[in-house]
């Protein structure tokens, strides 16, 4: 799952704690722009869609989500 392609307005998780940006293994953001090859900038929301957190991410630090049914290989 980790050579998944990320772009831009795909759902993300992030893989471990970033206590730096109040953030913490788990949170679910989306990719608001992409910054250069493998870094991007990540919106998270809170419950009520107010921005909480925009934070610069690597790609390595992110698991890409999917909505639509796959086969493991």
């Amino acid at each position: 799952m980790q050579n998944t392609l990320v772009k831009l307005l795909d759902v993300v998780a992030l893989l471990g704690d970033k206590p730096e940006e109040g953030l913490v293994a788990g949170q679910v953001g989306t990719v608001v722009e992409v910054l250069a090859p493998g870094v991007f900038e990540v919106e998270f929301l809170d419950s009520l869609g107010r921005t909480v957190v925009l934070a610069e991410l690597r790609r390595e630090e992110l698991l890409a989500l999917k909505h639509e049914a796959a086969v493991a290989a």
